[in-house]
């Protein structure tokens, strides 16, 4: 029994072809940019937190280990700020592993969670759900 595959080669060359044109414009026009630029101290910050394995027990925004409290706003919490995370990277608590971080680091690991502060409010309860789906947020630089 001999069938006919040219309509099959035809739809998936259509199907290839409608792919590669969906990718194009997915990846090659203005989407979301953004706004904040990490600067170079906090940058180290950001690669410490991340080569230290920080978000194993900690979570930006929600997202990351549940050991340790999230750390999205804890520079402007009340009765927290650069003095309180310079505290607790000296001497953690029992399930902090103990760092050793030099000053600079402690530094740098203080800027990048200033920064992260300065870009959103978690849990953000003001949050609106769109139409379309994309979820709408007031960030605290927005004030």
């Amino acid at each position: 029994m001999i069938t006919n595959s040219k309509p099959y080669i035809l739809s998936i060359a259509i199907l290839i072809l409608l792919f590669s044109v969906y990718n194009y414009i997915v990846y090659n026009t203005e989407g979301y940019v953004a706004v904040e630029k990490l600067s170079p101290v906090a940058v180290e910050g950001q690669q410490l937190f991340q080569s230290n394995r920080c978000w194993s027990c900690h979570q930006l925004y929600g997202l990351g280990g549940y050991l340790g409290p999230d750390l999205t706003n804890v520079y402007s919490e009340k009765n927290k700020g650069p003095l309180y995370i310079k505290a607790f990277l000296n001497s953690g608590v029992k399930s902090m592993p103990q760092f050793n971080f030099s000053e600079q680091e402690k530094l740098a690991l203080v800027e990048y969670l200033k920064q992260v502060d300065e870009t959103g409010i978690y849990p953000n309860y003001n949050a609106k759900i769109e139409a379309t789906g994309w979820v709408k947020i007031k960030y605290r630089n927005e004030e």
